[in-house]
């Protein structure tokens, strides 16, 4: 037994060394240590019964090893080797060799496993006393992963084999050798080697292995240019859909997140060459693991460097992978992603409400507000945060500063009309949101009209029609024109989901655009601007997208518009129809007034100067608003006395001592919302009374005055 083992060990050595050739850099050595020798053990065992246990007992041994499967879990072993060697195998048709190890760990395992099926093999037949079978062995064990490797050092390795070859026969053989035929072969191996340095001759391998493939991959790996940078000129995605991922994650529906848009310049939204500071702004319960998402990837046909995660990830991680990570959340694969890479990622997918987010006061982090972050609208102009100024005459103040922005003027003064009277931060973005998804007349189109100014301004003002990218950029635009730090998110929508294997599909027609804000507490959040009615685009699963979602599809003027703080805090209000307590039009939004006036029918966020108030605030308010409804109830009667007995007169203004409360009214020739009737017709009788409202005497602290502003009517709010 000691000369079958010695008989061995050298082309079983030949045999370790010739596969792992096909790694750069050198892979684990210590497992290709441990598999070989298993491989051996066999042989050792008599009689043959015994030997083939002892076969199978290493082979179990040897896929624990060279795939990492864990051996307290026996019953799953069968399958996830089987499926890792297939695909690992299938790879060998798509990588080039030398492959990375720690990219491909896969194809690693599949190395390993033809180091132990080559040895055992050998073993094998030199323990049978089988001289040629065992040659032959090597000579395929060797030759092959030779002609895989390429042209480099295929002398060397010939001369291993040849010598393998030579050790095998002169061991087994009961026949006397002679004596020159040992010197014979050192010295052909010599002349080889010697040989090879000559360009006479030719380097090339004796088979072009590369050619051979016996398996038409379905989905070869393809560049679906995913280029993430914002252009606006019309998107065309091909027939065939092509997965480019699969995700086993739980079955919530994420965006996956591939690249930031940071920086507006030149018309569109760009990548910036490295993270700002502020992308990696987390907080500080995203430090708990607990609450993290797992998600474990794995690459089918996507050609890239970046990784992809559930927006917003936390990090990555790929074994031994040489990723690069500047910031937290986002890494790359300098090699580029392949067929059958995997990793695992952890992201911080929060799911506040509505009225949490409402709550969300607007203190941000230098990293967000300085010049060249979050706040930026063009190279070297800054908006001041939310919350600091006015937001209309911060606008002004910065076209008169800076004339290069005025082709952005209409853009950024629909911000202001949209949501410029928020309260909060979410009030403003729920508005904008809803007002691009269902209220402002927009239609989704892969290829939009063409447009001469720039194309962000044409598709708010003209087009109203656009993909993605133009609804995405539109809207982080105009948030960092009101001073929430925004930026564009750019990967692949949720895909669809498969409940038995638990797992994600996503393909190359999923490829998306989002928006990303930032809010205090919570970090960034993805909102999705995009109406739903793209074909087979998935959703966002979180309670305040879902609080946006519910706001229906336009048409005719009846949207329900989204309730920012909960049902306590404020009611849905319909755009264009009378409201429930009567006609005065005082439960429209900032963004229904610049939708009506712009000829469109917006749904907006109800309260959007409700919200941040305090219960006595919100109560006097109320009591405000009655007080005001009876006033013009009188007032659309033709009586000449209010409520409260006094004279009505005109008046457009308010007085208001609370920065939260509704906004002032302006006279701008059109009504603000009650009915511009000043008395009742001889065809239409005076409407009686409300059974529901008491009349009773007003109280001097609630009076209110009725006033008719150039024809409409109007309400003044009293302090």
């Amino acid at each position: 037994m000691p000369r079958m083992l010695a008989v061995s060990l050298g082309p079983a050595a030949v045999l370790a060394v010739v596969w792992l050739r096909l790694e750069s850099p050198a892979g684990r050595l210590l497992a290709a240590l441990g598999v070989t020798a298993l491989a051996l053990l066999p042989a050792l065992v008599r009689p043959g019964a015994a030997r083939l246990a002892a076969a199978v007992v290493t082979l179990g041994g040897a896929a624990l090893i060279a795939f990492d499967v864990s051996p307290l879990h026996p019953e799953r072993a069968p399958g996830s080797v089987g499926s890792a060697f297939g695909n690992g195998l299938l790879d060998f048709f798509d990588v080039r060799t030398p492959f990375d190890p720690r990219v491909h760990a896969e194809m690693q395992g599949v190395v390993l496993a033809a180091v132990f099926g080559f040895v055992l093999a050998l073993s094998f037949a030199v323990a049978a006393r089988r001289p040629i079978a065992a040659a032959v062995v090597l000579l395929l064990g060797a030759g092959w992963p030779a002609t895989l490797h390429g042209s480099g050092g295929s002398l060397p390795i010939g001369a291993a084999i040849l010598l393998g070859t030579l050790a095998i026969l002169a061991g087994l053989t009961t026949r006397h050798v002679p004596r020159a035929v040992l010197p014979a072969a050192l010295v052909l191996t010599v002349a080889g080697l010697a040989a090879s340095t000559s360009t006479a001759v030719a380097k090339g391998g004796l088979v072009s292995w590369q050619g051979w493939d016996f398996y038409t991959a379905p989905q070869a790996p393809v560049s679906v240019a995913f280029v993430w940078n914002g252009q606006y000129s019309g998107i065309t995605f091909p027939r065939k859909r092509t997965t480019v991922l699969e995700v086993h994650a739980p079955p919530r529906s994420l965006y996956w997140r591939a690249a930031l848009l940071d920086l507006f310049a030149g018309d569109r939204w760009l990548e910036t060459p490295s993270p700002l500071r502020g992308d990696a702004l987390l907080p500080a319960a995203a430090q708990d693991r607990s609450k993290l998402l797992r998600q474990d990837v794995r690459v089918l046909a996507l050609s890239d460097t970046r990784l992809v995660g559930a927006s917003v990830p936390v990090s990555f991680s790929a074994g031994d992978a040489p990723l690069v990570s500047p910031v937290a959340g986002i890494a790359s694969l300098p090699s580029g992603l392949t067929r059958g890479f995997r990793y695992t990622v952890l992201s911080y997918a929060q799911r506040p409400t509505a009225a949490e987010l409402a709550r969300s006061r607007p203190i941000y982090p230098v990293e967000l507000v300085d010049p060249g972050a979050f706040l930026d609208v063009d190279s070297n102009v800054t908006m001041p945060p939310f919350g600091t100024e006015d937001p209309a005459l911060a606008l002004g103040r910065t076209l008169i500063a800076h004339p290069e922005l005025v082709p952005y003027a209409p853009l950024a003064k629909l911000a202001v009309r949209v949501a410029g009277h928020a309260g909060t931060p979410y009030a403003a973005t729920a508005a904008l949101e809803t007002w691009f998804r269902v209220g402002g007349g927009f239609a989704y189109a892969n290829h939009p009209p063409a447009t001469s100014g720039p194309p962000l301004v044409e598709f708010v003002t003209k087009t109203r029609a656009g993909y993605c990218q133009h609804f995405a950029g539109a809207m982080a635009l105009m948030l960092r024109y009101l001073g929430i730090p925004a930026r564009v998110a750019v990967g692949f929508s949720s895909g669809r989901y498969d409940a038995k294997r638990g797992v994600w599909t996503v393909t190359d027609h999923d490829a998306h655009a989002w928006v990303e804000a930032w809010f205090r507490g919570y970090g960034w959040l993805p909102f999705d601007p995009t109406p739903a009615a793209r074909p087979g685009r998935g959703q966002l699963s979180a309670p305040y997208a879902a609080a946006v979602e519910g706001t229906g599809s336009a048409g005719n003027g009846g949207e329900r518009a989204v309730s920012c703080g909960g049902a306590a805090s404020c009611g849905v209000a319909r755009i264009g129809t009378r409201s429930r307590r009567g006609r005065d039009g005082t439960r429209r939004t900032a963004a229904a007034r610049a939708a009506q006036a712009d000829g469109s029918t917006a749904a907006a966020c109800c309260c959007c100067s409700h919200c941040s108030q305090g219960p006595a605030s919100r109560a006097s308010s109320r009591r405000r608003r009655r007080s005001a409804a009876r006033a013009t109830r009188h007032a659309t009667r033709g009586d000449s006395r209010g409520p409260a007995g006094r004279s009505s007169r005109a008046s457009c203004s308010t007085r208001t001592s609370r920065r939260h409360e509704a906004p002032p009214c302006t006279s701008s020739g059109r009504s603000c919302g009650t009915s511009s009737r000043s008395r009742p017709t001889t065809s239409s009788p005076p409407r009686p009374p409300r059974a529901s409202v008491r009349r009773r005497a007003p109280r001097a602290r609630h009076a209110t005055r009725a006033a008719s502003c150039g024809g409409s009517c109007a309400a003044s709010v009293g302090g």
